[in-house]
């Protein structure tokens, strides 16, 4: 039997096969030898448009996972031996049963590790559910700012003051300084607008009239002081610090006998005039003009006295007074931090650099803080001079010269509300840290940059101290000792020299104007202004003070032995309140140390 090659039939009128039925390419021979005209070979499924297609290839299909029997290893799809009574049969099916080609995607083997396969539908709810925290998270930001934003326009108007946004404040904060009594008169109201407009140059440097105190010198392995070296902050109760106010000073009161100024002050009251446009915190100084003489004094106890934290802040501090956290209670403890800090970064070998005369304020033998002051002179005018006292904390020797320092501390309560941890960006990001202090306590670094211009001293040191635990307002740790020199830092943050004493020259002739009497100038407690109020005679002098305790009632803090390092190191890092013992002692000797 050999092999017949079929007729492959031409066709004149175009491509493709001829319209009459082409002869089979293979043909099956009867027993007669004829050709029959059934195809040979060739299966034949019937075709509509109501039957299934079947795949002619499909390299993604597993053939054995939709077949569980272990028999059934043949596709039905692939089976063209199905006779045509099954096909037709099949055709009657729903459309639901059809087969496409692209088919769905290859299934999920039985086979490797469950929790590989059974996580992956997690995921998607679990990003919803993120992206839907997130967006709740947005909109309690937005409806939070918005509604101080109105509260803020509502309380002090259009936004005339750069720091207009940071008096959102607690109500605790926005107390005035000072209660205005309804016999006073106000004179005048100045906005802060007016105050960044002003400019006034004098003369530069100062004339030095009298130095007084001793200065110890500054201990320069603090300058190495890091997170990973960090020092423990220690108390220097039998050390004495004045904050006396300039009428009370017996220096200042000679050189106003002597007739060599017509205006005096204190660098802390002229700081406090120079950086009013940056204050949020009510504050107030008492103006008595004697004759034709000026003095700018401050009340004994007054907010000037303290250093305020998070005064510039956005986020709000709690308004329990009793709260560590409070705005009171962080006053009490920057100030006590800072007379610790200005009194342990010192060379306590005895040996002190001495001046013309000892310290004013010191009685015999009290162990004096490490102070000097310079009573230095201004020309504001042709006939008007103004003497201001000002501190400087230590000297050290560079290259050969006796150079000046003020030392400040700044303090972290809890990282939580400035959203900068210390212990951890002070290494790589300093920048950071600093310029997130700038934005929270630019009124306070302002007025202690404007005391070190005004003693002319060469550096100013800013340390870096912060809580051992943030429960903890005890027990504090030093970071790190930066040093600035104050011009460079002043340009820095954007306190111009010229503005400031144009602020001081203004206040001056504004006071120079008024009757012989005595005015209080009182900060705002909530719109960016100063008001100026005429007070009776004997205003203040009359306040209330509260005795002190017998000696067996007072509270005795706690001993070396009783409270040592070890233990307060455990205690720190539970977190627990600090007890009223702690608290009590805390206040109490921030307050006392305030003289």
């Amino acid at each position: 039997m050999g092999f017949e090659v079929g007729m492959v039939p031409f066709n004149p009128d175009g491509w493709g096969p001829p319209d009459t039925p082409a002869v089979p390419l293979l043909s099956r021979r009867d027993t007669n030898g004829s050709a029959a005209a059934q195809p040979a070979n060739i299966p034949f499924a019937p075709f509509s448009r109501s039957e299934k297609l079947g795949r002619i290839a499909d390299w993604t299909r597993n053939p054995n996972f939709n077949n569980p029997r272990p028999g059934a290893n043949r596709d039905s799809v692939f089976d063209f031996a199905l006779d045509e009574s099954s096909a037709l049969g099949a055709a009657a099916d729903d459309d639901s049963s059809f087969r496409l080609v692209d088919g769905k995607p290859p299934p999920r083997p039985k086979f490797g590790p469950k929790w590989r396969f059974q996580q992956r539908p997690q995921l998607p709810q679990r990003r919803d559910e993120e992206v839907e925290a997130r967006r709740r998270e947005a909109e309690k930001e937005r409806a939070r700012r918005d509604r101080l934003y109105h509260s803020g326009h509502r309380s002090s108007g259009p936004a005339n003051n750069p720091h207009h946004g940071s008096q959102r404040r607690e109500a605790s904060s926005l107390k005035s300084s000072v209660d205005i009594q309804p016999e006073w008169t106000m004179l005048d109201q100045i906005p802060f607008s007016t105050f960044t407009k002003l400019s006034f140059a004098v003369p530069d440097p100062p004339e030095d009239l009298l130095i007084c105190g001793a200065l110890e010198l500054y201990d320069r392995s603090y300058d190495r002081v890091n997170p990973k070296n960090e020092r423990r902050l220690e108390r220097f109760k039998t050390r004495n610090f004045f904050k006396v106010t300039t009428t009370d000073d017996p220096v200042i009161r000679r050189l106003a006998n002597e007739d060599k100024a017509t205006v005096f002050a204190t660098d802390a009251i002229l700081s406090a005039l120079m950086c009013a446009p940056r204050s949020v915190y009510s504050w107030d100084i008492v103006i008595q003009r004697v004759g034709n003489k000026l003095f700018f004094d401050k009340r004994d106890g007054s907010q000037l006295d303290l250093l305020s934290v998070n005064e510039t802040s956005q986020e709000p501090l709690p308004e329990a007074k009793e709260d560590i956290n409070s705005a009171h209670s962080l006053a009490l403890e920057a100030t006590y931090i800072n007379q610790n800090f200005s009194q342990q970064v010192l060379v306590r070998d005895g040996n002190k650099v001495a001046f013309e005369e000892p310290n004013p304020f010191a009685a015999d033998g009290e162990e004096l803080a490490s102070v000097a002051y310079r009573y230095r002179r201004w020309k504001l005018d042709d006939d008007l001079h103004l003497v201001a006292r000002c501190e400087v904390h230590s000297v050290t020797d560079v290259r050969g010269q006796r150079s000046f320092l003020t030392l400040n501390a700044l303090n972290e309560f809890d990282p939580k509300y400035s959203g900068v941890d210390w212990r951890q960006k002070l290494e790589t990001q300093r920048g950071a840290v600093l310029a997130t202090e700038l934005k929270n306590n630019a009124n306070k670094l302002a007025k202690w940059t404007a005391q070190a211009l005004l003693a002319s001293a060469d550096l100013m040191k800013i340390g870096y101290v912060s809580r051992v635990h943030p429960r903890d307002h005890y027990n504090h740790v030093i970071l790190s000792v930066i040093g600035y020199k104050p011009r460079d830092f002043a340009a820095q943050i954007n306190l111009n020299t010229s503005n400031m004493w144009g602020i001081v020259k203004s206040i001056v002739d504004l006071c120079m104007k008024l009757n012989e009497g005595k005015y209080v100038l009182v900060k705002d407690p909530v719109k960016p202004q100063v008001r100026i109020y005429e007070v009776p005679a004997d205003a203040f002098e009359n306040d209330y003070v509260e005795e002190p305790l017998p000696e067996e009632e007072q509270v005795r803090p706690p001993t070396e032995e009783e409270n040592p390092d070890a233990v307060m190191d455990a205690a720190a890092e539970t977190e627990v309140a600090i007890d009223a013992t702690d608290e009590g002692e805390v206040e109490k000797e921030a307050s006392t140390a305030v003289v």
